[in-house]
């Protein structure tokens, strides 16, 4: 059995990872991309995939993510299941999402996915931030809005 000491520095780890996933999701959901929302989850190599496209780096991350999200009136994020391996200053973390996404012309019908989400973390002077954060989607429901253009949709290389 771990000691008490070592079990505690677990537990503050796992939820140190947990809550940079909440506001990853969190920040998608209140719009307000800037450089210092991007610094705050992710490394200044960090890498996001999404189904519609990625990005590499913090440089352009805002704007990336701002494109991508404003193609949406409003979003709701629903995150659960964190599965949290903590080693030494290294995680990998993996969950469940549900996304709502409210279309700007205020099309009745919702775009909804369900989501599985994985990736790897480190921790920085800051705290917690992503090397990496990919999604799959499992299922959608609703209409997608129009793809990102292609220089916006391809995972750019930094």
């Amino acid at each position: 059995m771990p000691h008490d000491a070592d079990t505690l520095h677990l537990l503050v780890d796992r939820i140190g990872v947990q809550d940079l996933v909440d506001r990853y999701l969190a920040g998608l959901d209140e719009a307000e991309f800037d450089d210092t929302w991007a610094r705050s989850v992710f490394t200044e190599d960090g890498r996001f995939e999404f189904p519609m496209g990625g990005h590499d780096g913090v440089p352009g991350m805002a704007e990336f993510t701002a494109a991508m999200m404003g193609k949406w009136r409003r979003t709701h994020h629903v995150a659960a299941g964190h599965a949290v391996e903590i080693d030494g200053d290294r995680a990998r973390v993996r969950g469940n999402l549900i996304a709502t996404h409210l279309h700007r012309d205020e099309t009745p019908e919702p775009f909804q996915v369900g989501d599985r989400f994985e990736g790897e973390a480190v921790r920085t002077d800051a705290g917690w931030r992503f090397e990496r954060l990919a999604f799959e989607v499992v299922w959608s429901r609703g209409t997608p809005p129009g793809r990102a253009s292609d220089s916006d949709s391809a995972v750019h290389d930094s």
